[in-house]
């Protein structure tokens, strides 16, 4: 007997802009791997998406007669089409304008004029990371769910999406991972922790660290992806990464149908691993103990490593002048238990950044 491959269906892709040149070179780009829809107006747009939903919206921002925050806002008061991913695609570049987009709804701003390669990437990164939800619901709701399994894959789907924005290697978040792992075994040694880090609860830990950046795939490219050092309004947009990853792994909670710890722990990691312990830090300028233990944990781990990282405005730092800025960074920016910690796992924490380097192994032998 002669076995046929199962045909799976392509993704469809609603594609919205006034401009005839537009439609077509967006056509010519995503049609031979997609079903597209086309519309030159909003009103064909939700018309089109309504007799049937599309798997993702390239929506154009200025059109006449309904714009695109419109469109995006009429999609998402539909609970048939609320889930589906839409994308700006706009010659505006202010951050009100991509504030506006993303509080409506929207996943991402691609800047006119139009980059095919990237137009391309995020398509294809944005279907994926709605197939994984698609077959998570489906899973939960057929109750074959094996939750362990499914929380592996959403860490890969989403960190996958998260390095796809950011100048950071995968081998960042192993090696973090494995940093946040070590600091939470040593603290597990002394009494005052040994309730709260238990095995169960570091692994989770350890497996939660990874999301730690996952709010970045909400940060304007020119911001996130720019060489140099950020101006002061950049900057604060950089800072609302922290937030929006809370935010971020609160809604997948939320599609899961579970808020369970490991949940709760990659939302406090996500959130407060930019707090700091005098309370100077971000986005709610926690202090001491108010910031969760994993988070303090994952400050000295992505601030250790980050150092040693080599950027187009930096040197990298050995391992040891790295150390010696995490200690002297003990009682402000760091908790004082947490560097206790560090430093008598220095050794280890090097030996993971040798085994997981990048570019890095000479700076680190010359520690």
């Amino acid at each position: 007997m002669t076995a046929f491959p199962i045909q799976t269906p392509r993704p469809t892709v609603l594609v919205v802009d006034d401009t005839p040149a537009n439609l077509s070179l967006l056509a010519s780009l995503l049609g031979g791997e997609y079903r597209l829809q086309l519309a030159n107006s909003g009103h064909k747009a939700l018309a089109l998406a309504q007799a049937e939903a599309p798997d993702l919206v390239l929506l154009d921002v200025m059109m006449p007669g309904l714009d695109g925050y419109e469109v995006c806002r009429r999609l998402k008061a539909d609970a048939r089409l609320a889930r589906v991913p839409v994308l700006f695609l706009t010659a505006r570049t202010s951050l009100e304008d991509e504030a506006r987009g993303l509080a409506l709804g929207a996943v991402d701003f691609i800047h006119k004029p139009i980059s095919p390669p990237i137009v391309a990437a995020r398509v294809r990164a944005q279907l994926a990371l709605k197939d994984w939800q698609d077959h998570l619901q489906r899973r939960v709701s057929e109750g074959l769910a094996e939750i362990g399994q499914l929380q592996d894959a959403a860490i890969d789907v989403m960190v996958s999406l998260a390095e796809f924005r950011d100048e950071n290697t995968g081998n960042h978040v192993r090696r973090t991972s494995e940093f946040v792992r070590l600091l939470a075994c040593e603290l597990a040694r002394l009494p005052d922790y040994a309730d709260e880090l238990t095995p169960a609860t570091i692994a989770l830990m350890a497996k939660s660290a990874p999301l730690h950046d996952i709010g970045k795939i909400a940060i304007p490219d020119h911001i996130l992806l720019k060489p140099g050092k950020f101006e002061p309004h950049e900057w604060t947009v950089m800072q609302t990464h922290a937030q929006r990853g809370h935010d971020i792994l609160a809604r997948a909670g939320r599609q899961m149908g579970t808020r369970g710890k490991f949940l709760a722990l990659a939302m406090e990691i996500a959130g407060g691993h930019h707090e700091k312990w005098d309370g100077s830090g971000y986005p709610r300028g926690l202090a001491g103990e108010a910031i969760p233990l994993a988070a303090r944990l994952m400050a000295v781990a992505d601030v250790f490593d980050a150092l040693m990282a080599r950027r187009p405005y930096k040197e990298p730092m050995t391992a040891a002048q790295a150390a010696e800025f995490i200690v002297r960074g003990r009682g402000a920016h760091f908790d004082p238990a947490v560097v206790d910690a560090f430093l008598r796992v220095l050794p280890a924490c090097e030996r993971v950044a040798l085994s997981l380097a990048d570019e890095r192994a000479e700076a680190l032998k010359a520690a």
